[in-house]
């Protein structure tokens, strides 16, 4: 079977993006509800197939609401990830990520799709390279899953994050927690080959202001797809809506 290369790079790289680009994500938001994309209109109808949302660092289900909303309007079965608050050993999250694929694929009798936004992708990857015939494909968006190259400030939110990990649970087994070099499933499972059954989607913007653009692609551009915007705004951003729907009725492999 063929596959696709992670090619997951463990280090995390501090990279001087300009952060306070993200102060215009309003503009995305407008823009969308200016769209006739987000009527519906101009776009591939869905089929019915599942779609499972995955937010990214810091994020909850509740800011992808609006494209939740979206998705069953032209047609798909879409569900928020419940993973709650993405802020937590990555093992934890994949497991309740993993439930919830399960439940999709149990109701709808179909594979899932996985639409991932900043580390919500890296979890969406992880949990492809573990249960693929599960997985019809993977959209990611500013996702950087070939190592992590943030703004300082989120590399330091991230080494707080894992302080408190530390604090409230045993991690002797798992001592490089929340690091690219620990040794738990979920982490372990980026060093893994994604097979080429599952349709792969890397959705970018050269003005993100949080991760380095750079990571979050394929180096393919059958792929990859750049818009413009806000990293936070991905997930507001009329391109990228309909960049979704034009991916997910894809029927071939790429």
């Amino acid at each position: 079977m063929a596959t696709v290369e992670s090619a997951f790079e463990k280090d995390m790289q501090s990279s001087a993006r300009p952060i306070w680009l993200e102060s215009f994500v309003g503009i995305d938001w407008t823009l969308l509800h200016l769209s006739p994309v987000y009527y519906g209109l101009g776009i591939p109808k869905g089929d019915g197939s599942p779609v499972v949302l995955v937010p990214g660092f810091l994020g909850s289900d509740f800011y992808l609401y609006e494209l939740y909303l979206w998705l069953n309007r032209i047609g798909y079965k879409p569900y928020l990830s419940n993973i709650g608050w993405n802020a937590d050993c990555l093992n934890t999250l994949a497991h309740k990520l993993s439930r919830t694929i399960y439940k999709a694929h149990k109701e709808t009798n179909k594979k899932v799709h996985l639409v991932g936004h900043s580390l919500g992708g890296i979890l969406s990857r992880s949990s492809a390279a573990q249960k693929p015939d599960r997985i019809a494909s993977i959209t990611t968006l500013a996702s950087p899953f070939r190592g992590v190259r943030s703004h300082p400030c989120v590399l330091d939110m991230a080494e707080k994050i894992r302080r408190r990990i530390f604090k409230t649970r045993d991690t002797t087994k798992h001592p490089d927690c929340y690091t690219g070099f620990c040794d738990c499933a979920a982490v372990t499972a980026l060093q893994n080959s994604i097979p080429s059954t599952v349709r792969h989607s890397a959705i970018y913007t050269k003005t993100d202001g949080i991760v380095d653009w750079q990571a979050c692609i394929h180096d393919n551009p059958e792929t990859d797809f750049e818009v413009t915007g806000t990293h936070i705004g991905l997930a507001f951003n009329h391109q990228v809506y309909r960049l979704i729907a034009t991916r997910l009725a894809h029927k071939e492999n790429v």
